[in-house]
Order: structure tokens, then sequence, then C-alpha cells
């Protein structure tokens, strides 16, 4: 016949080995790990959603600038109507426009320098945007790095509080070790919920980021086609 007390003794144990019970069992310095692993993946999280809102917005409003710029006849006016918008792709119309104004506004234009100064001033404001975009990747980066040995750390102390207890009992039995050793991989089980996210979200928006910045540097070399056939016009 089954043995109902050692029945219920399991279920009281399998209780006691809940999230919230390993976490209110666990001693200061588990606890301190395991509240900053949460921390970290609530702020992965945040970033994560608030940095896919962004990256889609400025390519979504990148893609429909360039479109409607290279279907448009007159880039003075298109410039007028819409180059002084907030996203990456009228930023470096309107660096290219700026630096052509100010290039071609002498009475004797030095057409090398114009070409250089046009390159380079486009070149920069891509960069700029890029490192803008990018600003909170590194968290991203910090965090999938460091997260799975700051749980690791937590880990080792649990393991060594669990001998501890196993000393101080003289007892090493389950009811004993177990308090112990499942508060220690609780504390792994963390860090790895807050690193595993944040590498695939870094990875992810990288890639988004390099396609952006590609689909900018071509924007940015026709629309600097576009001024250097102007300026052999205007000889």
């Amino acid at each position: 016949m089954p043995d109902v007390g050692a029945a219920v003794g399991a279920a009281t144990d399998a209780a006691t080995i809940s999230p919230l019970a390993l976490f209110l069992q666990a001693d200061i310095v588990v606890k301190g790990v395991m509240l900053g692993l949460l921390l970290a993946s609530i702020w992965t999280w945040a970033i994560i959603l608030g940095f896919s809102f962004t990256l889609r917005k400025a390519s979504k409003q990148s893609r429909a600038f360039e479109e409607d710029f290279w279907k448009a006849d007159d880039i003075d006016r298109f410039y007028e109507a819409r180059g002084k918008a907030e996203f990456p792709a009228a930023k470096v119309m309107a660096a290219g426009v700026t630096e052509w104004r100010r290039s071609t506004a002498q009475k004797v234009i030095d057409r090398d320098g114009t070409r250089d100064r046009l390159a380079t001033s486009m070149s920069s404001t891509i960069a700029a945007e890029v490192d803008r975009l990018s600003d909170r990747l590194n968290i991203l980066a910090t965090v999938g790095s460091v997260a799975p040995f700051v749980g690791l750390f937590g880990t080792v102390w649990g393991i060594m509080r669990a001998f501890t207890s196993i000393a101080a009992a003289q007892n090493s039995s389950l009811a004993v070790v177990a308090p112990g050793i499942a508060e220690a991989l609780f504390a792994t089980a963390i860090g790895l919920f807050a690193a595993i996210p944040a590498v695939i979200a870094y990875n992810r928006f990288s890639h988004g980021i390099n396609r952006m910045e590609s689909r900018l540097n071509r924007f940015a070399d026709g629309f600097y086609a576009t001024l250097s056939r102007e300026l052999e016009a205007q000889r």
C-alpha cells in the first residue's frame, strides 16, 4: 500500500521548489544575483521592443523617401518639401544639398574639391546615423555575454551553500541538498533567460543596421552621381 505520508511530503517539497520559494529561500548573495539578472532581462526586452519599432520605422521612411526622390523631377523642390525630415535618408540628402549649395555658391567652382566634400559630407552623415541607430546595441551585447557568467556565479554560490548545509546537518539526504542546488540552478536559468534573447536580438539588429547602412550608401552614391553630372553641366 502506498505511503500516504511520503506522498504528502513529496508534494510539499515540490511546492517549496517553485520559483518564488526558491527566491525566498536563497541567501542575500543569490537573491542579489537573481534580482540583477531579472532587471537585466526587463531592460533587455525594453530595448528590444523600442529598437524594433525605431529600426522598422526608419527603414520604412527611408525606403519611401528614396522611391519618391528618384521619381522627382526637381531636386531643389523635393528638398524644400521633404528634405528636412528627421530620418536617415532625408538627412543624407540634406547633407549633400547643403554642401552642394555651399560649394557652388562661389564665383569659381572647384569641381574636384566639391566632389570630395560631397562624398565626405554624405559619408559622415551616414556614419552618424548608423551610430545613432545602433546606440543601445552594446547593452544587448553586454547582457548577452555577461549574464550567463553572473548566473554561473549564483550557481556556484548556491552549491557552496548546499555543501555547507550538508556539513552542518551531517546528512547528505536529498531533502538537505535539494533546496540549495535548486536555487543555484534557478540562478543559472535566469541568467540564460536574460542572455539568450539579448544575443538573438543583437545579431538580428546588427543585420538590420548593416542593411540600413548599405541602403544609405547606395542612395548616397546615386545622389552623388546625380550631383556630379550637374557639376559637369555647369562648365
